[in-house]
């Protein structure tokens, strides 16, 4: 057995133990004790894992699961418990799948597949934190089910390694994956806050529907250098609150910043932030465009939509600043009207006088 074919099944069980580590031990438990595969030659650490106490318990922690991450919100407070026993469990499989008697390499293997198993694990958690705001339950279903199935398929990708000793397709699909999520990770993780935000927010300040807010008109010193930008006549600001953006053109999706007015003839909205450790500055053009406040489950929505063009402009706020966006939604369709209003006609230029 060469060091390759070692690394690839070590490296698929600690993918696959961040996305469900009991169906992970069950399922391979299973296949040891009914002898649907032999390991007792290649990997002799892993018939451990075939005995009836772990297949039982993996078994019950399993059914648990099964129920509990198909329940929005649930399946979130299952995936922070479970923040520490996944990448605990992905370097145990690691290890036993190793054999190896140095504790100095065992150490180093469990870091490594520990790892593995938090980047899978935080991948799972993080998407499913933000495909609970949707308002029905199947999505959640569909992605459990999913889920366990892409499990599934691992372990018969490493099954298949194991019996044909051919690691190059169970390295190129992980690698693939691990890929991915480190890619796909930033964008994760800005939803992921933003979620997290939201929640805390809803919890810490309910709504109050019958306080009235005032519009605040101050903006960080370096978003005030980036409105020049966008404002070259330095027109002054009306109002700058701080909000969450959704993705539109020109607009990072999850992004902490403001959403300006200027007072001129011409009223601007802009939208500002910080990403990336450079400012962003964007002036959206808004005629034609209506607006629209959207109470949602965990946050106040104000939207920004035309019937004749696009984009859509969403900007979230917390559940607490229903107030506030309400003011900004009155402010706004002031505005609207005031650019809604059609051009006085220029008056004719009188006509020459005839000579007579």
């Amino acid at each position: 057995m060469n060091t390759l074919e070692l690394l690839a099944v070590a490296l698929g069980f600690a993918s696959l133990a961040g996305i469900n580590l009991y169906l992970t031990v069950f399922a391979s438990g299973l296949a040891i004790q009914q002898h649907w595969i032999d390991v007792s030659q290649s990997y002799p650490e892993l018939a451990i894992l075939g005995h009836p106490a772990i297949v039982a318990i993996s078994g019950g922690l399993f059914f648990l699961q099964f129920f509990a991450d198909k329940v929005p919100w649930v399946d979130s407070l299952w995936d922070t418990v479970h923040t520490v026993i996944r990448p605990v469990g992905g370097a145990f499989l690691a290890v036993r799948v190793l054999g190896t008697p140095d504790p100095i390499f065992d150490v180093v293997t469990a870091l490594l597949a520990g790892g593995v198993t938090l980047m899978t694990h935080s991948a799972k958690a993080g998407t499913r934190l933000v495909v609970n705001h949707s308002p029905e339950p199947f999505s959640n279903i569909a992605m459990s089910v999913a889920e366990d199935v892409a499990v599934l398929g691992g372990l018969a990708l490493i099954k298949h390694t194991i019996v044909h000793s051919d690691p190059w397709l169970l390295l190129s699909v992980f690698g693939t994956i691990l890929l991915g999520i480190a890619y796909f990770g930033p964008k994760l993780f800005r939803a992921v806050k933003a979620n997290a935000w939201l929640i805390w927010k809803k919890l810490s300040s309910p709504a109050a529907d019958h306080l009235e807010a005032e519009l605040p008109a101050t903006l960080p010193h370096e978003l005030e250098i980036a409105l020049t930008s966008v404002n070259p006549e330095r027109e002054p600001i009306a109002w700058a609150v701080p909000c969450l953006s959704t993705s539109a053109r020109g607009i990072p999706g999850n992004c902490f910043g403001y959403l300006a007015a200027t007072k001129d003839p011409a009223p601007r909205l802009i939208f500002l932030a910080k990403r990336r450790f450079r400012p962003v500055a964007v002036a959206l053009d808004l005629a034609t465009y209506k607006v629209a406040h959207e109470p949602k489950f965990l946050s106040e929505n104000l939207v920004l939509y035309s019937l004749e063009k696009k984009p859509k402009y969403t900007f979230v706020f917390a559940r607490s600043q229903r107030p506030l966006v309400k003011g900004i939604a009155t402010s706004l369709r002031m505005r609207l009207g005031f650019l809604a209003q059609p051009a006085e006609p220029k008056a004719a230029p009188p006509e020459p006088a005839r000579a007579t």
